[in-house]
């Protein structure tokens, strides 16, 4: 069956948004648009819902109106990914074990990298110096060491494997900042003696990491991300992946903001370098 003139023209669009054309971040009007693809007004109106229901652009009304473009991120691929681990009924040991497989090769990627290792260093002191000081505060801490993570997935260098990482530990993430909350509620959040467990690990991952001693490096990671992952498996391991709830949604976009926030510390902005125990590596 040949395709509808809509998906001929969403299409089009399309290619057009992912490889930046419309540097404005804004479609042309319609009445331009009709007049390049050479359509009457009804199958673009219908192409441009095609494209705001896939969340690439957001068609606003009257005057000022025009297709707002979105161009996806690691958010959207997040959500996308969390939601059909939802669709599918997948519990969190499901999604613990993918994470377990690929996260610990992104700290040998980075120990592998001279450029990655420097720019990490200053990043991770400020990281480890909070993590340290949240000791106590469940939810803080949980917030603080879940941004390791963040920071040495952010600067993998691969950058397929890095969005696609980055996007489960997104998610994971999600669902551990809700088990934080409802640990501490039932009493039941980790002790400030495994919470300065916590911190070692990631003080051991990275001085493995700065040093360039990739195999240790991986090691350490995934020994880290077994055990820690313990504590909230044992609790709601046979929950679904959940990605659509209210706060799974604040929890995702949350967790993309941190993302964000990883990757310009990582481009060196506003961050302090401070001598503590990395420098000495």
């Amino acid at each position: 069956m040949q395709p509808r003139l809509a998906e001929l023209i969403a299409s089009e669009l399309r290619e057009q948004i992912l490889n930046g054309v419309h540097s404005t971040g804004i479609l042309p009007k319609q009445d331009a648009l009709v007049a390049t693809f050479g359509v009457s007004a009804p199958p673009l109106r219908e192409a441009l819902r095609i494209l705001e229901g896939e969340g690439l652009i957001t068609v606003r009304r009257g005057k000022a109106g025009g297709a707002l473009i979105h161009k996806p991120d690691g958010g959207s691929v997040s959500h996308a990914v969390g939601m059909a681990l939802q669709g599918d009924q997948i519990h969190l040991r499901d999604l613990g074990s993918s994470i377990l497989m690929f996260e610990p090769m992104c700290a040998l990627m980075c120990s592998s990298d001279e450029n990655v290792r420097e720019s990490l260093r200053p990043v991770v002191e400020q990281n480890l110096e909070r993590t340290e000081a949240a000791i106590g505060d469940g939810p803080t801490f949980t917030h603080e060491a879940r941004l390791f993570h963040d920071i040495v997935v952010a600067q993998t260098p691969n950058a397929t494997t890095r969005l696609l990482v980055r996007s489960l530990v997104a998610i994971w993430s999600a669902q551990e900042e809700t088990w934080a909350h409802e640990a501490a509620d039932l009493g039941k959040y980790p002790t400030e003696a495994l919470q300065k467990e916590v911190l070692g690990a990631h003080k051991k991952i990275a001085e493995k990491i700065m040093k360039s001693e990739s195999a240790a490096a991986e090691r350490y990671a995934r020994s880290h991300l077994e055990a820690s992952q313990q504590s909230m498996l044992q609790l709601f391991g046979d929950r679904v992946v959940d990605a659509s709830s209210a706060r799974a949604v604040r929890g995702l976009r949350d967790e993309t903001a941190r993302q964000s926030e990883s990757s310009r510390l990582y481009a060196g902005v506003d961050v302090p370098i401070t001598r503590t125990w990395v420098s000495s590596l």
